[in-house]
């Protein structure tokens, strides 16, 4: 029999959850269609380095449950598709300041990325996460390493137990593709991105 601490004890770590943490991927579900007949004729490159793609990140689910993804390795899709549905030509590239890339790829813009995100759930009994938020921000150079803007998209996605249950990082992805939508739009909208 447990001495009545032990019970109390062990009835705590059940309620609050066992504190897990959960693998989940935040690939967008789609991204912006590629229309050739409006594509801007410039060439732009994105940084992308190992280091980023390999970073993981941990943000609550539900249950009392963590999650762990690597959002510059999963949103990078998003981010390459928005920039290929406004240009003719988009490269990766490791630094904004890498000029022989840019210079050999006749680069007008670069586009270098920071990611935050974060997530939860309402749910005590289930880890994936209900709500997903992602905040991208841009300091965009021209080629010669000069600052031409700055800028900021947020998007949020939602899923419901009924719909995550084959998807468990669905509310990810869903916020990933609405921001792949929105930062194609806000390109579009930037005049000194043309």
């Amino acid at each position: 029999m447990f001495p009545p601490l032990m019970l109390f004890l062990a009835l705590a770590a059940f309620m609050g959850g066992c504190g897990a943490k959960h693998q989940i991927v935040i690939t967008p579900l789609e991204t912006p269609a590629r229309g050739d007949v409006s594509l801007s004729s410039k060439k732009v490159a994105y940084v992308m380095k190992e280091t980023d793609r390999h970073r993981e990140v941990t943000s609550e689910g539900g249950g009392g449950d963590n999650v762990s993804y690597f959002p510059y390795r999963d949103l990078e899709k998003a981010i390459r598709d928005a920039l290929r549905a406004v240009y003719s030509d988009v490269v990766v590239i490791k630094s904004f300041k890498d000029s022989n890339a840019i210079q050999q790829n006749d680069i007008s813009f670069v586009f270098s990325p920071k990611i935050y995100t974060a997530s939860d759930s309402e749910s005590a009994f289930t880890w994936p996460p209900t709500q997903f938020y992602i905040e991208l921000s841009f300091k965009v150079t021209d080629s010669t390493g000069k600052i031409v803007s700055r800028m900021k998209v947020a998007a949020r996605g939602a899923a419901e137990y009924s719909e995550f249950k084959e998807d468990f990082g669905l509310a990810g992805r869903r916020a990933a593709s609405e921001l792949s939508e929105k930062l194609k739009k806000k390109i579009i909208a930037n005049p000194n991105l043309h």
